[in-house]
């Protein structure tokens, strides 16, 4: 039997359903092939999709999950997959709608600039293609795929956008954290040591002598008089005084404490292997920052892959819209 529905182009897209509910195709005598996918006039057959699934079959199944749980994450690659090829066909057939053509002696340049990007001979190349058990000419026509692929969202998305100058100064005010230097703390700091043979309480009681120098502290006490009073740290004469350290230089658990304080105050009480610690905020600041000037290239191509990502999915999203798509399960 035949069912028809009018494609976005005008034209009437005739669709061949065979007997038993499933498209089928015969590929030998002995073996039958069936349709997983019809994409406008285009077809996906089942065994497109399982030679794509296959590696990834393979290496979720050396991950030793349980029967259910490797079933349940294939199907979802599987899924993927095909939704992959679905845009694959339809990028395809939008490079013939536009025209766009790659010949032989391109190919081979790609080939080339691929090569030496890799520092690959053409002896490593082979054993490349080997190893994926892949030919001279599937490689080739992999190649060609991708390129045209390129060619057509440079065409329908890539020309059409523009990065300001205002949104690069923006993205590099918005963003000191990477551009405008790393943050610095110059810290006061006490310690007070756990005895290896100290109890449960011991270490209780060290704990509260702590939280009460802390509430001092965030009283407005001097941190230095009481480093001095208090701290067994070798900086306690110095008044707990240990300098100044990027945030970067700091351990995760320091740095989590120290967040959003500012100059004048403690951070919580610390537990760590040196014992109980307590720092305090003595400044805040940054290190030297990055000018604009030599970053302007990096935010520019960092803001327009970003658009392309968001205007290629958009343009992607309406393309299925528009097409005929059935998925055969």
């Amino acid at each position: 039997m035949l069912s028809h529905k009018r494609h976005p182009s005008g034209g009437i897209l005739l669709v061949a359903v065979m007997v038993f509910g499933l498209a089928t195709v015969a590929i030998a005598s002995d073996v039958l092939d069936r349709i997983v996918a019809v994409v406008n006039e285009d077809i996906i057959l089942l065994s497109e999709l399982d030679a794509r699934l296959r590696p990834y079959a393979q290496r979720i199944h050396e991950q030793g999950f349980d029967a259910e749980k490797e079933r349940q994450t294939i199907f979802k690659v599987r899924s993927d997959l095909l939704n992959q090829l679905i845009d694959e066909k339809l990028t395809d057939q939008e490079i013939k709608r536009n025209d766009i053509h790659l010949d032989d002696a391109e190919i081979d340049a790609t080939i080339e600039r691929i090569k030496q990007a890799n520092s690959f001979t053409d002896e490593d190349l082979r054993r490349f293609l080997a190893q994926n058990e892949m030919t001279l000419e599937e490689y080739r026509n992999k190649v060609k795929e991708q390129v045209l692929r390129a060619r057509l969202v440079n065409y329908e998305v890539k020309s059409k956008i523009a990065i300001t100058d205002e949104a690069i100064h923006r993205y590099y005010d918005d963003h000191p954290d990477i551009y405008g230097g790393a943050r610095q703390y110059h810290l006061r700091h006490i310690l007070m040591t756990v005895p290896p043979n100290a109890t449960e309480n011991d270490r209780a009681m060290i704990r509260q002598k702590m939280e009460k120098i802390r509430a001092q502290a965030a009283d407005g006490a001097d941190f230095a008089d009481l480093a001095r009073t208090n701290s067994q740290g070798p900086a306690a004469k110095d008044g707990g005084d240990i300098g100044e350290f990027k945030n970067t230089s700091l351990s995760p658990k320091i740095r989590t404490a120290l967040e959003g304080l500012k100059a004048g105050q403690p951070t919580a009480v610390l537990e760590t292997e040196r014992g109980f610690q307590l720092f305090y905020v003595e400044a805040v600041g940054r290190s030297e920052g990055k000018p604009i000037e030599s970053v302007e290239q990096e935010i520019h191509q960092k803001l327009y892959n970003e658009v392309v990502d968001k205007q290629f999915l958009s343009w992607l999203d309406t393309l299925r819209k528009q097409s005929h798509i059935k998925i055969i399960n």
